[in-house]
């Protein structure tokens, strides 16, 4: 295991798993940095056809650790490797199955949008509370989720970060399945391994030709300025620090 972040080859098959699940599986910059790495090597690795990605415990993740996004507000230096997770999983070639139990909250639910094949437990919750802490949404979502589900949808949940259930975000067309949560990983494991079976040349072109990676790394990079820039406001330090104090924000009107 590297930095909270398991990682296992076999049979075409490159697992990942965010394992940190005493702090929500909260991203630190040095688990990007694993993942960053797992997926840029998966590339170019002919042993991995398909990459399979879950959490350990009751969550998928929390999103990003809090405590590093308010070093930031207070002035800190910027992490060195979430813009590479985030360019990484959208150029993927290799199809990536997603596992998602608990809540998948921030870029817990925004990454799964560069996934090809999303199950869910069926007690999952997605949740997207961007505007919340006086932030932007990343990973290219704010192009991808409302081309997905709708712009009014969308807007909702960044907007109001409340939560989705697994059964409306299968509805919607977020999630392929929702399954119960005892399921979960052996369904996610048997898909993987059917699409490891495939021609993986046939796989990458079909993919490659139902995505814009251009698109996407220059909606990433344009959300990135953004986001940064909001992560230093006193908005976000008022957010943030209500978050700590476990209190309702107040924003300046």
């Amino acid at each position: 295991m590297t930095d909270h972040i398991q990682i296992a080859k076999s049979d075409g098959l490159l697992t990942l798993v965010i394992d940190r699940p005493a702090k929500k599986n909260a991203l630190t910059d040095a688990m990007y940095k694993a993942l960053a790495d797992a997926l840029e090597s998966a590339r170019d690795d002919a042993e991995v056809r398909v990459v399979l990605l879950r959490g350990q415990g009751d969550m998928f993740t929390s999103g990003n650790d809090v405590g590093e996004f308010a070093t930031i507000a207070m002035g800190g230096q910027q992490p060195q490797h979430v813009t590479r997770f985030l360019h990484a999983i959208a150029t993927a070639t290799k199809p990536i199955v997603a596992a998602v139990q608990g809540r998948a909250v921030g870029v817990g639910t925004t990454m799964l949008l560069h996934c090809d094949h999303v199950v869910l437990a069926d007690d999952a919750l997605l949740v997207t509370p961007f505007v919340n802490l006086a932030l932007v949404p990343e990973a290219a979502s704010s192009l991808l989720l409302p081309a997905r589900i709708g712009y009014v949808r969308a807007f909702a949940m960044f907007a109001l970060g409340e939560p989705v259930t697994a059964q409306d975000a299968v509805a919607w067309g977020l999630a392929n399945k929702a399954v119960p949560a005892s399921e979960l990983v052996a369904t996610a494991e048997a898909f993987a391994r059917r699409l490891a079976a495939q021609p993986v040349g046939a796989l990458i072109a079909t993919k490659q030709l139902m995505r814009d990676s251009a698109a996407l790394l220059a909606q990433i990079d344009r959300e990135n300025q953004h986001f940064f820039e909001r992560l230093k406001t006193a908005e976000a330090r008022e957010a943030f620090m209500a978050f700590a104090e476990r209190r309702a924000p107040r924003f300046a009107p």
